[in-house]
């Protein structure tokens, strides 16, 4: 990574993080529950693999919009990080039990069905207007994106954040995927995909 890049990206996810940590815990609990209401706009047909994620620290929180996903029959997965570089998407089924990931999450315990999602609901640190995005510096969901589109497949990016996650420009490198659309308070945003 280009060192001025990667100071850039730094400065940015601070300030993004500080701005997202200092959002009062009600009304971040009130935007989350309203991405349930996002469900229908996202257009996810029954059957279609839909990874979410469960949130850490001051993150929005996706389940109840993952649970309203489910209810349409979507399949919902979960990520499973196995080491410092390599994270699959495992299948989350109702009550089946959690286990930690690290990085104070949990996922889906090892023999959880290994599925390759359709959709992809990504967290992030930072994002700009026109979709590309700051994860939190492990580059976890680059690579397994990489993997996916290294299979035939074309994931459907879709960032799940407040707006105040929102910065200038982000400086896009080589492996960095941009996001198709961001969902958060001001409902679902498409972003122009540049070639």
């Amino acid at each position: 990574m280009d060192a001025a890049a990667k100071d850039i990206k730094s400065t940015l996810r601070k300030q993004a993080l500080a701005r997202r940590d200092g959002l009062d815990p009600a009304f971040r609990a009130r935007v989350s529950e309203r991405l349930a209401d996002a469900a229908g706009a996202l257009g996810v047909a029954p059957g279609t693999v839909v990874s979410g994620f469960l949130p850490i620290r001051s993150e929005i929180d996706p389940v109840p919009l993952m649970a309203a996903l489910a209810r349409g029959g979507a399949r919902l997965c979960l990520p499973a990080i196995l080491d410092r570089t390599t994270m699959e998407f495992r299948e989350h089924l109702p009550g089946a039990p959690l286990v930690s990931m690290g990085f104070g999450t949990s996922g889906p315990a090892e023999g959880a069905l290994v599925l390759d999602p359709q959709v992809l609901l990504v967290p992030l640190a930072a994002f700009d207007a026109t979709g590309n995005r700051i994860g939190y510096g492990a580059g976890h969901y680059d690579r397994a994106i990489a993997r996916l589109i290294g299979k035939g497949r074309k994931p459907r990016l879709i960032g799940v954040a407040f707006d105040c996650q929102q910065v200038g420009a982000v400086p896009a490198e080589a492996h960095d995927a941009p996001l198709h659309e961001i969902l958060g308070e001001s409902g679902l945003r498409r972003f122009p995909l540049l070639p």
